[in-house]
């Protein structure tokens, strides 16, 4: 089952936006580079968006794992983040913050400044992006 914004799996011989691996989760290197990428996300965050480090608690291990969690099954890797939590109704659990297109800009300045940290490039760099922005403006609520 794919969820409303995940990514659909392609078959290995099938072309990919991302690029040669059969999903973007493996385009990226699996599970230690989406770890490192939110885990990236995250510490610029803290280093320099206090309009974002305002909305999270003053310990983002639990949120870092949510994330991670979360892109690992939304890039076509281990659904883990629904097998733990269920669908993850993302607009519905980011109502509580007051989200506008400022804060929507920097959420993705933050992510592209992570795949800048992390050396996420190329296909697979364009293609987060091209998905990633319009996710980023699905959470304005203000």
């Amino acid at each position: 089952m794919t969820l409303p914004g995940e990514i659909p799996v392609k078959p290995h011989d099938a072309a990919n936006p991302w690029g040669d691996a059969a999903t973007p989760y493996e385009e990226l290197g699996g599970d230690a580079p989406v770890r490192d990428l939110v885990d990236a996300f995250y510490d610029i965050i803290e280093e320099e968006s206090p309009v974002l480090r305002d909305m999270l608690p003053k310990n983002t291990s639990t949120s870092r794992q949510k994330l991670y969690e979360y892109l690992s099954g939304w890039l076509g890797g281990p659904p883990l983040y629904t097998e733990k939590r269920g669908h993850p109704r993302l607009r519905m659990r980011h109502l509580p913050f007051p989200i506008g297109p400022d804060e929507a800009d920097e959420w993705m300045r933050c992510f592209r400044k992570a795949m800048d940290r992390t050396g996420v490039e190329g296909p697979i760099r364009d293609f987060l992006d091209s998905k990633l922005e319009p996710l980023a403006v699905h959470m304005i609520n203000r």
